[in-house]
């Protein structure tokens, strides 16, 4: 078994002070960012090979959006995702593919498709999701919904502290997949910023990001343009840009490793200066004031 500080996803190993940067690619004609920009197969593929291009790391695929709206059926989940998985293996045959859902059945269609981790953002609201992942030995995500069911918007959400209720629920959904059999080194953590959450407790959650790191867990965050962003700074989602630069950089400083982003340039920069910040990394070059 690899040591905890490393986390493997299909043929990648990302190390202690390695950063992860995941595209956001959704197959969804009601997203909330990009209002389907990539609901077409094409369109989607383009999304693909560009955040490739531009240093993605993971692509994350889904089928239906996180948020309420419109009923999605299983089958209507399937039939967005998994053949769209299967041409993202034939076409990039070594990127990390997750694919975003909280259904069992999914997770097993697009794993048998070439998906190499489960991102169930509805904190395991079905538990098979973990034993998919362990029979297939994709990695799993683990998140945080304060108890709501899939789908539902928070509503005056109450936590005596919710950083610790995060790392509660979080690490026992892990230690849960475990003795699943999902691989301790493929399985991460998400505080899930804005799911169960008001946002002072978003606010709450990536100023003290540190205490989920403490786990040993590698930590997940998407923050990309999320709502709490947003009222913080009064701006619709189309202007969150650098307010999610922002909050991303808090994160990685604090410990976070995966970044699930919509912007994949700005986030792979801003990151790319965090990790020489924080002394992983070397400068592209040093030539000032030496020549």
């Amino acid at each position: 078994m690899a040591e905890r500080g490393t986390l493997r996803l299909g043929s990648r190993s990302f190390g202690a002070g390695e950063f992860a940067l995941m595209a956001i690619v959704n197959r969804t004609p009601d997203s909330f960012f990009d209002r389907g920009a990539t609901y077409a197969t094409e369109a989607a593929y383009d999304a693909i090979a560009k955040a490739v291009a531009d240093g993605a790391d993971l692509v994350d695929i889904g089928g239906v959006k996180a948020g309420y709206g419109e009923p999605v059926s299983e089958d209507e989940e399937l039939r967005r995702t998994v053949d769209f998985v299967a041409g993202i293996r034939s076409r990039h045959p070594d990127l990390v593919i997750s694919v975003d859902t909280y259904r069992s059945g999914v997770a097993r269609r697009v794993a048998e498709a070439g998906a190499n981790l489960i991102n169930d953002t509805w904190a395991g609201a079905d538990p098979e999701v973990a034993t998919v992942a362990a029979e297939f030995g994709a990695g799993l995500v683990c998140s945080h919904v304060g108890g709501l069911s899939p789908r539902t918007d928070p509503h005056r959400m109450a936590y005596d502290d919710v950083v610790a209720d995060v790392i509660r629920t979080t690490t026992a959904l892990a230690d849960r997949a475990v003795a699943a059999g999902v691989r301790p080194d493929g399985i991460l953590i998400d505080p899930t910023h804005d799911f169960g959450k008001n946002t002072l407790q978003s606010l709450e959650l990536t100023r003290r990001l540190d205490e989920l790191a403490a786990t040993g867990w590698p930590v997940l965050v998407a923050v990309s343009n999320k709502d709490f962003i947003g009222e913080t700074l009064e701006l619709p989602p189309g202007q969150r840009g650098n307010g999610t630069l922002a909050a991303l950089s808090v994160s990685a400083w604090l410990g976070a490793r995966v970044f699930r982003v919509h912007d994949v340039p700005a986030a792979r920069q801003a990151l790319d200066l965090i990790a020489v910040l924080r002394g992983t990394a070397q400068p592209a070059g040093t030539r000032r004031s030496l020549a």
